[in-house]
């Protein structure tokens, strides 16, 4: 069965997506059921994926954190130009299929070539507006673990750009509303002097995250290198699509952005190359699924440091 027949009965019936195999002697498995949900995994090459689907609009959302031709075991590192290409093969191919209501989130990082950095949400602006595409924000995803260098400031915060294709989309602030600051804070004069002046709901979470990356103490790590965080891409997830809206992440990785999906009742089209990322990814959403998942919510205090013993310079004997 081809991808969109499988798509068209999940909105006609609620049907999961199915399991698609090609004929002939080198068959081969390409998308994994997760569980009847609507929700699943394409084993292979992302191009190919979307060559199966409908050239018209599915997506709800498109969330996805793409290599970031760093030469990491999942990726051949190459020349910037030939990267940006490549990515805009793939975005060419995705925006056709993105609803009028839908968002574009693309996370990414720097491309580092002999000690200089290049920033691709910069780099990569010229694709997304050559489409026509609104950005709504350019958010700064901070963490406070990485590599530290000798010859620059050590790096921590990476950028995720939200694009969306018209103005008529869909934004709820209210699902993805933080603790205010100031929680007491009463209006000083006017006609509401003395009434509290902040949403009970908490505040907006702005557009700078403190969202913990991945690392070997987190409750979430796999063996992936650069695994994404669930609570990343959980706050976009609230926040811009309804339940049982389809989210789709083209480098899908170990699942992550499949479990915040799952989490919230959202179904889930993933692509990811690598069968054995697959696999992890598709135990993690099937436990997301079915209410075992192990992550970090997006709300969740950042750790203070201060607190821990290690924080406190030992004395000199």
């Amino acid at each position: 069965m081809r991808v969109e027949r499988a798509l068209k009965e999940e909105a006609e019936y609620g049907s999961p997506v199915q399991l698609i195999h090609h004929e002939g002697p080198k068959a081969k498995k390409h998308l994994l059921q997760v569980v009847k949900e609507g929700t699943g995994l394409w084993v292979g090459d992302v191009n190919e994926c979307l060559l199966h689907l409908p050239k018209e609009p599915i997506f709800d959302l498109v969330v996805t954190s793409p290599p970031y031709n760093l030469g990491k075991e999942y990726e051949k590192r190459e020349a910037l130009e030939h990267y940006l290409e490549w990515q805009k093969s793939i975005i060419d191919e995705i925006v056709p299929r993105l609803k009028p209501t839908g968002s574009l989130c693309w996370q990414v990082g720097n491309f580092i070539a002999n000690g200089q950095i290049l920033p691709l949400d910069i780099e990569m602006a010229p694709i997304f507006k050559a489409h026509g595409l609104k950005m709504r924000n350019r958010i700064i995803w901070t963490f406070g673990h990485g590599l530290h260098t000798k010859r620059r400031f050590s790096g921590r915060y990476e950028v995720v750009l939200w694009y969306t294709k018209g103005d008529d989309y869909t934004f709820d602030l209210d699902a993805v509303r933080i603790p205010a600051k100031y929680p007491g804070k009463r209006y000083f004069k006017g006609p509401k002097v003395g009434e509290l002046s902040g949403n009970p709901l908490g505040k907006n979470p702005e557009d700078v995250w403190d969202i913990p990356n991945v690392k070997n103490n987190h409750c979430e790590k796999t063996e992936h290198p650069c695994q994404f965080p669930v609570g990343l891409i959980e706050r976009l997830v609230l926040a811009l699509t309804k339940t049982g809206d389809l989210v789709f992440d083209p480098f899908a990785g170990v699942g992550s952005a499949g479990v915040a999906a799952a989490i919230h009742g959202r179904r889930f089209l993933g692509c990811e190359l690598m069968e054995r990322y697959a696999e992890i990814g598709l135990n993690r959403i099937q436990a997301a699924i079915e209410g075992r998942a192990i992550y970090r919510p997006h709300d969740k205090p950042v750790y203070d440091h201060t607190t821990s013993s290690l924080s406190r310079r030992p004395e000199e004997p």
